[in-house]
């Protein structure tokens, strides 16, 4: 899919994975590309990019409500407490993607994080947004980065700080889901609501 954005049942013009599933529809429309504040919100987003690894993402949004649950709603105090018992039942739940070396990764994140004090990685996070103004929107999804100089250093940041599962992909689709760059495209409806 490297077109513009196209019209969906209602008329309006969308990019064209917003229009893939009823799911990814309300997901672009009220989601992504806004921006995500907070310690404990940007630990599930940086979460479900990880354990989107290799994956669709709308197998990860379908089963988002089982990864909070899962994840005491990703709390960062809450996780970095998880015994080798909670890791057991995390790879026995059929409500996630049970992948050992992801959530082994998400505990360990949880630990490092519980050291940071508060606010410290939103500030983090949100120090490699980029100047809007120095970002044409995309026409196209080909004109749509997998990766950027900002997600490239706020990955070696983040693994410098000793998280893990993190490379700079990951960082990158974390930006643009967390509203820290807008890669709505030019003509869709959502573009330029999220700052």
């Amino acid at each position: 899919m490297s077109g513009g954005a196209v019209a969906g049942p209602d008329g309006k013009l969308r990019c064209p994975w917003g229009l893939s599933t009823d799911d990814y529809v309300t997901y672009h429309d009220e989601e992504w590309g806004r921006p995500v504040h907070g310690d404990d919100a940007l630990f599930e987003r940086l979460c479900l990019e990880a354990f989107q690894s290799g994956l669709s993402w709308i197998t990860i949004l379908r089963r988002r409500e089982g990864f909070r649950t899962a994840f005491d709603d990703f709390k960062i105090a809450a996780v970095a407490e998880y015994t080798d018992a909670d890791r057991d039942r995390l790879l026995a739940d059929e409500g996630i993607i049970r992948n050992r070396a992801k959530i082994e990764a998400t505990l360990a994140n949880a630990r490092v994080l519980a050291g940071w004090s508060a606010g410290e990685l939103d500030k983090l996070i949100w120090s490699y947004a980029p100047d809007a103004a120095t970002r044409p929107a995309p026409r196209t999804l080909a004109d749509v980065p997998p990766v950027s100089d900002e997600s490239t250093a706020l990955a070696k940041a983040l693994k410098k700080r000793g998280l893990r599962f993190i490379g700079p992909t990951t960082a990158y689709a974390l930006m643009q889901a967390c509203g820290l760059v807008d890669d709505h495209l030019s003509d869709c409806i959502a573009r330029g609501k999220g700052r």
